[in-house]
């Protein structure tokens, strides 16, 4: 899940708020961070907490949620 995993960070990137994600709110991780994100090991269907903070944080959160309902533009 490579793939996914950089378009997540990428997406993260664009804006300059903090950017957490994780499996459970408890457990986030820097969603900017690919190695961070890649260690979450969250497979098709995980469902997955997203929390951003500051500068553009409404934008920001659109951008991913947009992204994770797309299926990472991979399909299916």
């Amino acid at each position: 899940h490579a793939r996914a995993a950089a378009k997540c960070v990428g997406v993260a990137g664009r804006y300059p708020c903090q950017v957490r994600v994780g499996r459970n709110p408890e457990s986030c991780v820097d969603g900017k961070s690919i190695m961070a994100v890649m260690m979450l090991a969250a497979g098709k269907g995980t469902n997955l907490h997203l929390h951003t903070e500051g500068e553009q944080e409404d934008e920001a959160l659109n951008a991913l949620v947009e992204l994770i309902n797309n299926r990472f533009d991979e399909g299916e």
